[in-house]
């Protein structure tokens, strides 16, 4: 399951005892939220030049297949004029697929490159869910420690079990979401 921008943003963590800076969580909330919604912004914009590359790379083949043809149509002509539209439609195809050539090497570089930051991206939201899940289990070992704490605390009545098992469960559910 994936974590949208708006429920990193909007994600408030429980108050128990001495934790984490609120304000520096959120912070660090709102930064990841920023991030991921610029590479959302990013993997959108890369998406639709792809599109736009494919269609333009249609056009030219659909080009291509009107100017067979037309070539076509021309030798079915009698005389002079078969030889002169012969002429005339193998320069223009050739031209078109020197055109094409050049077309589809560009898209086909663009594409190259399209993958490329496709992966860095892919890099970076796997660099953010593994920091995330080192946040995460380190406030678990902060529950662990509190529990640890509260035991050998010396006879203060306090149930930290249920807590720990209670965050542990919470935190397990956060990891699961976002890999």
């Amino acid at each position: 399951m994936n974590i949208s921008v708006s429920e990193i943003r909007s994600h408030k963590f429980r108050s128990k005892l001495s934790g984490y800076d609120h304000a520096e969580v959120s912070a660090f909330l709102l930064k990841i939220a920023d991030e991921m919604n610029n590479l959302n912004n990013i993997n959108g914009n890369l998406s639709e030049k792809v599109i736009e590359l494919e269609t333009r790379l249609k056009d030219y083949q659909s080009i291509e297949k009107a100017l067979q043809q037309t070539l076509m149509q021309g030798q079915e002509t009698a005389g002079k004029t078969v030889e002169i539209a012969r002429k005339e439609a193998q320069l223009i195809l050739q031209e078109a697929e020197v055109k094409a050539a050049q077309i589809l090497d560009k898209a086909r570089t663009e594409l190259t490159s399209t993958k490329e930051q496709i992966t860095i991206l892919k890099a970076k939201k796997d660099s953010i869910v593994v920091r995330m899940r080192m946040l995460l289990n380190s406030e678990l070992e902060l529950i662990k420690a509190l529990e640890f704490d509260e035991k050998i605390g010396g006879g203060i009545e306090f149930e930290a079990k249920p807590l720990a098992v209670e965050k542990t469960a919470e935190i397990d559910e956060i990891i699961k979401r976002i890999g």
